[in-house]
């Protein structure tokens, strides 16, 4: 039986980051936010007639009280105060330059009575439910059409409650695709910050269709069976951070997509410029994935300081025949595993079709992936490659890796092509052309001096073997 996280969880949790060494290095969209803006009108939920009994429904207490704040979005913006207790909810709308704070203590629970999380329309770039053909759940926390939202506090709680809905999911008496727990759609200006986020009841944290992201200091807990429950999926949206985080999920602990098949390119909004620094994690699914819904494309990931225990599979990109889009300039470097089935993971086959109007020829172009400075201890495969036949990945970099692994198979590759330097296990044969020169432009993100240093390094590395 499936066992939520509750908050002695959480507090365990707490003490072991308060141990974690943090270093940041590199350029990236991520900018030092003000996630504790003073806003010149603030209110509490109790003014509105919530309260924090963990059974009393507060849904229309949410509601009236950001419907009132919404008077000042004009007038410099409004915080909406939530207090130490358990406040029980329904799905409820965000509006511009809001900050929604939790206090220390105060757990938002959402209701267990799918009645309370409204059916809305699909997304567009998904063409339908993404469990079940027609509408889906709307999230318990939402917006859409959003400026300057901000959604803090002082590690208070969001709690899906998501185990009614993981049970529904696996009976087969799901009416529609399951509600995510935070998503805005839309948006500019977004910042989720200090907070826990416990047991979705599908991907926690979406961002679709939006721009000028932050994630930051956030612990993101689902039990390691729970279907579904994503960490962070940032969806066609572009200049999104990352960092700081602590996520241990039942799926991806970060996903990046941009829509699915025929839907998705029509669409045609990509993922773009999205940094991922600073994570920590275990899960049963992967890392940091791209996919497999990437018919949009996806570009210029830089992904760094990233540690996975415990987990099936550290770095993975999925895709399949009939979504095309692209997934271009991904540099992944500086990564620890221990204890994790499979390193890095490319899948050329994965996932279904939203309907039978998919063109199974629209091939997706995968290439200049640089993944390098990777170390791992009990790993049992260094890398599962499979592109596409006829549609080769290209340009696939591995640099400066070692991996202690416990396969007599530590890589198996297929329609993969690409250069490898430093790489222990040795790699397979399409990827065995060392890095030189000649490849800066093939190799996304390495440098000239990146290759004197190796050449420095090499005789030594060898040796040590």
């Amino acid at each position: 039986m499936t066992r939520s996280f509750t908050l002695v969880d959480v507090l365990l949790v707490l003490a072991l980051l308060s141990d974690a060494s943090w270093a940041a290095k590199g350029n990236s969209c991520c900018k030092q936010t003000n996630s504790g803006e003073i806003r010149p009108h603030s209110v509490s939920i109790t003014e509105f007639g919530a309260v924090g009994d963990g059974s009393t429904l507060n849904t229309k207490a949410f509601q009236n009280a950001i419907f009132y704040l919404n008077s000042f979005a004009d007038k410099g913006g409004a915080k909406l105060f939530v207090p130490a207790g358990q406040w029980l909810t329904g799905s409820f709308d965000l509006i511009s330059h809001l900050t929604l704070w939790l206090d220390k203590d105060a757990v938002i629970l959402g209701s267990t009575n799918s009645d309370d999380w409204p059916v809305v329309d699909p997304l567009p770039s998904y063409g339908r439910g993404r469990e079940l053909p027609g509408g889906r759940h709307r999230s318990l926390i939402y917006g859409r059409n959003l400026t300057d939202v901000i959604i803090t506090g002082n590690n208070g709680i969001i709690d899906g409650q998501g185990d009614i809905w993981w049970n529904w999911f696996w009976n087969g008496s799901l009416n529609y695709t399951r509600p995510h727990l935070v998503e805005l759609m839309n948006s500019t200006g977004v910042v989720i910050s200090n907070l826990t986020f416990l047991n979705s009841p599908f991907w926690t944290i979406h961002p679709v269709y939006c721009s000028q992201v932050t994630v930051q200091n956030v612990r993101i807990l689902a039990p390691h069976d729970s279907p579904n429950t994503d960490g962070i999926d940032p969806d066609s949206s572009d200049n999104v951070c990352i960092e700081d985080c602590y996520i241990s999920t039942g799926d991806d602990l970060i996903a990046i997509k941009s829509g699915w098949d025929e839907y998705g390119t029509t669409y045609g909004r990509p993922s773009t410029n999205i940094t991922i620094r600073r994570l920590i994690g275990e899960t049963q699914s992967a890392g940091i994935a791209i996919g497999s819904e990437m018919s949009g494309g996806v570009s210029q990931v830089y992904a760094e300081s990233l540690q996975f225990i415990n987990s099936r599979t550290g770095i993975s990109i999925k895709t399949s025949p009939g979504r095309g889009g692209y997934v271009r300039d991904i540099y992944i470097s500086n990564v620890t595993l221990a204890n994790v089935d499979i390193a890095i993971r490319f899948i050329g086959h994965y996932g279904e079709h939203p309907d039978k109007f998919y063109d199974p020829n629209d091939l997706p172009s995968i290439g200049r992936i640089t993944i390098k400075d990777v170390t791992g201890e009990n790993i049992k495969f260094a890398g599962l490659l499979e592109g596409i036949k006829g549609d080769d990945f290209l340009n696939v970099c591995l640099s400066n890796i070692t991996l202690h692994v416990t396969s007599d198979s530590p890589w198996n590759c297929s329609y993969i092509q690409g250069y490898s330097d430093l790489v222990y296990p040795k790699t397979c044969e399409p990827l065995k052309e060392i890095v030189s020169p000649e490849q800066y432009s093939e190799c996304y993100n390495l440098s000239s001096h990146f290759w004197s240093s190796s050449n420095q390094n090499r005789g030594a590395w060898l040796r040590s073997w």
